[in-house]
Order: C-alpha cells, then sequence, then structure tokens
C-alpha cells in the first residue's frame, strides 16, 4: 500500500477516477497501484508525481507492517476474563 499517494490524492481533491483519466489508464489500474496490488511503471510514477506535485520518492513509499500489537489489540491489565463478582 501506499499511504502518501492515497494522503496526496485526498489533499489535492482529485478523485481517482478523474485522476486515472488525466493519466490516461483505467481505474481499476490505479485502484491496484493505490493499494499496493499492482507496481507502477517508473515512467507512470513520474506522471503521477508530477500530476499531484508531489516528490516521487515520497508517494511510493511502501508501508511495513509492524510485527508489533496495536495498543488497542493488547488486553487491558485492569480487564478480566470472567464476568460478575469476584470470588475473594
Amino acid at each position: 500500500m501506499y499511504p502518501n499517494l492515497k494522503l496526496q490524492i485526498w489533499k489535492t481533491g482529485i478523485r481517482q477516477n478523474r485522476l486515472a483519466q488525466m493519466l490516461k489508464i483505467d481505474e481499476t489500474a490505479l485502484s491496484k497501484i493505490v493499494n499496493g496490488f499492482r507496481e507502477p511503471s517508473y515512467e507512470l510514477r513520474g506522471r503521477i508525481a508530477a500530476l499531484l506535485q508531489s516528490q516521487e520518492e515520497w508517494l511510493f513509499e511502501r508501508t511495513v507492517p509492524s510485527a508489533e500489537p496495536s495498543p488497542s489489540s493488547k488486553p487491558n491489565e485492569h480487564s478480566s476474563a470472567t464476568f460478575g463478582p469476584s470470588k475473594t
């Protein structure tokens, strides 16, 4: 996935279908690029960066999934797996 590309498309206010038209590529192809399922050619990367007025390297930085669980997925120290009154 290219989160910077998604962010820049959103910031510019250009809809993906309009950007695809401007690039003269299929909307599905652009969607696959934005979501990281397809690798754009160097030429296309340059055209996208120029249209979005951004640095190509920044736009196409990939996210690396973290091995560390997010804080919301960690068990809460204060929560209990049992329900009802405690037997202490």
